[in-house]
């Protein structure tokens, strides 16, 4: 499916009521979930995520913006993809990573869940995390923070 055909889902989807939209096209899938705001009952079960393969995720112009809190100055590892937030492997699982822990590169912080899929982000720097800047379980978009390593 290409960008376009994409991104006319999208539109469809946040010009109407509808909550949700899935689309199948040969062994293409896509899914694209909204919120509605506060007060608005649901046509459908809503989410706050848009999935999609990777690829076309991360192939998006526009990103998200990121408010990154004055107090935590360091890098800031930026989400590579929109999904659902987790410290840990599992539920009730040690937390990758928490504030203060030193961290080398490649080691885990997190996990992203897209499309059923578990990605785990990586440090992409050595440091101190000095910030979580996501709740567990939590909705995140492309280029969002995440951690803050310094």
């Amino acid at each position: 499916m290409d960008l376009r055909k994409l991104k006319t889902l999208i539109e469809l989807v946040e010009n109407s009521g509808i909550a949700e939209l899935e689309i199948s096209e040969g062994e293409e899938r896509v899914r694209i979930t909204r919120s509605l705001p506060p007060g608005t009952p649901p046509a459908t079960e809503q989410g706050a995520q848009l999935a999609t393969p990777v690829a076309l995720a991360s192939s998006q112009a526009a990103s998200a913006p990121t408010a990154v809190p004055a107090e935590a100055e360091g890098h800031v590892v930026k989400s590579p993809m929109v999904g659902t937030f987790y410290r840990s492997a599992s539920p009730g699982a040690k937390p990758f990573v928490e504030i203060g822990d030193e961290v080398q590169v490649g080691d885990a912080l997190c996990i992203i869940e897209a499309m059923k899929l578990m990605n785990e982000i990586e440090a992409d720097q050595a440091g101190v995390v000095k910030a979580i800047l996501i709740e567990n379980g939590q909705p995140v978009e492309y280029g969002q923070a995440l951690v803050v390593i310094g």
